[in-house]
């Protein structure tokens, strides 16, 4: 039988080598407000907080949760391919230090205090993986799992929100003077919902107002809840169950991670852990434990991440990829998949228009819809979570590829009827979402820089040109940058094809052709 100290034992070394301490050097004034610790006979400052998120990381995944995967793939230099089958499946063993989702995301997820949806079948440790995220953020194994929501068909608004005060309901003459007995789980930084897609449609919306606004109602009663890390179970990632999802609801779900299948090798480690009677949730380290104030501090770290202005438009190019709509609409500003939905149309009567562009360089057609504002700044913000979690203080185009699927999972409505898909290369896409959003971004950035963007980006010119301001431009400087703008939309509209890439480009020269007509008239009223 093994120690009790094994399962608690957390690394000395650093987990991460390559990694240099954040900060600002040392400060005297440090050693009288932080706290201190004794490293091999020297005493310095605590532990960069990254470090230990990493720690807690490794110790997961050592210790407690079984995922011996590697599906967050990062390179240090040449690594090993190897091929498998007749499908030609390819096998790449990671030159860098790389990671399980499953245990990572929802690392993330407490770090930047968002949504996290686990999925899979029953068995696979979703809801362990939640209530181990509770004890990372201080709560007490009990009240973690008395404070767990479980999905059922008959919960009530009541049972998730709380009760009136039986003598308040007596004494009442208004609303306002009824009191709330309100669950206790509503002020709690980490909130777990299992099975959501069993609670009913009415009382789902109850949980909507909570998840989006960060309050609760009842009885014209308000409780402010805390911002909170969200962790949501459900043993299937099609949005069914007892009852639908509503999609309001579902669209308020930052990052989706999947639970991985148990391998069977590692059988031996469920053996011990009988034999020693050990419940990975008992023995978490008090090291790896997060106070408030750290989960705080974490938050603003990982928001002070910079993201360069090449990868920004890496990512502009790839989300301009999926909201056009060439056949929704006559007038350019309706052209969207939006308005499709809108007019509640069949889909496939509106799309099925041959427009003679290539299905395979057209992305947008293999998806319903495009993607909305909050999605994309929920891809920012975990973006900067993975770099600054690898000890990083800029993302990485690495970075953004990796947790790109795992936030685009939910939001991407893919279309099934897509010629893409039909080639025998790419059924596998229809199941494997994070390998179909992943192969969009890679495509992407290949005909980014096909179209050589980084150097010839007319719009990017134009847009930079307008921010210096407008103080100070002759009527002649506007007229001459009116007359560009409309010279590179007519040489645009030569290329016949209208591909999706160029809708937001179109309607951000359009945009600027207009600031610059106000612009003019403002002029001639001045000077009138």
């Amino acid at each position: 039988m093994r120690s009790m100290e094994h399962y608690r034992r957390i690394s000395k070394s650093p987990t991460n080598p390559r990694v240099k301490e954040r900060g600002h050097g040392f400060d005297v004034a440090a050693l009288y407000t932080e706290p201190v610790s004794i490293s091999k006979g020297h005493v310095g400052i605590k532990q960069s907080l990254d470090e230990k998120l990493r720690q807690a990381y490794f110790w997961i995944t050592n210790h407690a949760i079984i995922s011996p995967f590697y599906d967050i793939e990062y390179q240090d230099g040449p690594n090993q391919r190897f091929v498998f089958g007749d499908k030609k499946v390819t096998i790449e063993l990671p030159s860098g230090q790389s990671y399980s989702s499953y245990v990572l995301l929802p690392l993330l997820n407490l770090a930047v205090r968002r949504r996290c949806l686990l999925v899979g079948g029953p068995g696979r440790g979703k809801t362990a993986v939640a209530i181990l995220m509770g004890i990372l953020a201080g709560y007490g194994l009990k009240d973690i799992k008395r404070a767990i929501q479980h999905g059922q068909p008959q919960m009530t608004i009541a049972d998730l929100l709380g009760n009136p005060l039986p003598s308040t309901l007596v004494n009442a003459e208004s609303m306002q003077d009824i009191s709330i007995a309100w669950r206790m789980w509503l002020g709690m930084r980490v909130k777990i919902i299992d099975e959501y897609n069993r609670i009913p449609t009415r009382t789902q919306s109850a949980l909507l107002t909570i998840m989006g606004d960060n309050y609760a109602e009842l009885l014209d009663q308000v409780y402010e809840c805390p911002e909170s890390a969200w962790y949501l179970t459900a043993n299937d990632d099609g949005g069914g169950g007892t009852y639908q999802v509503i999609e309001a609801l579902r669209d308020r779900i930052d990052v989706v991670v999947k639970a991985l299948h148990f391998n069977t090798r590692f059988l031996n480690e469920l053996v011990d852990r009988i034999e020693d009677k050990i419940r990975p949730e008992e023995i978490v380290p008090v090291d790896i434990v997060f106070q408030e104030k750290e989960i705080d501090a974490m938050n603003r770290e990982i928001r002070s991440i910079s993201i360069s202005s090449e990868l920004r438009r890496r990512m502009e190019f790839f989300a301009a990829q999926f909201e056009f709509c060439e056949s929704g609409a006559r007038q350019l500003e309706y052209m969207t998949k939006d308005t499709v939905k809108l007019a509640a149309v069949d889909w496939q009567a509106i799309t099925s228009d041959a427009t003679g562009k290539d299905a395979i360089k057209d992305f947008g057609n293999q998806t319903k819809n495009g993607l909305s504002v909050r999605a994309m700044m929920t891809c920012l913000v975990y973006v900067k979570a993975m770099a600054w979690f690898r000890g990083d203080t800029r993302v990485s185009y690495e970075d953004l590829r990796q947790i790109l699927p795992f936030v685009l999972h939910d939001k991407l409505v893919q279309n099934p009827d897509s010629p893409f898909f039909e080639n025998s290369e790419h059924k596998a896409y229809r199941s494997d979402y994070i390998s179909w959003i992943r192969f969009l971004f890679d495509e992407s950035c290949r005909e980014y820089e096909r179209l050589d963007l980084d150097r010839d980006d007319p719009v990017a010119e134009l847009a930079t040109e307008f921010e210096k301001g407008l103080e100070g431009v002759t009527e002649q400087e506007a007229v001459e940058r009116q007359v560009k703008i409309e010279r590179i939309l007519g040489e645009w509209s030569k290329g016949r094809k209208f591909y999706s890439h160029m809708y937001d480009d179109i309607l951000k020269m359009k945009y600027l052709h207009q600031r610059y007509t106000n612009y003019l008239r403002w002029l001639k009223w001045k000077d009138a």
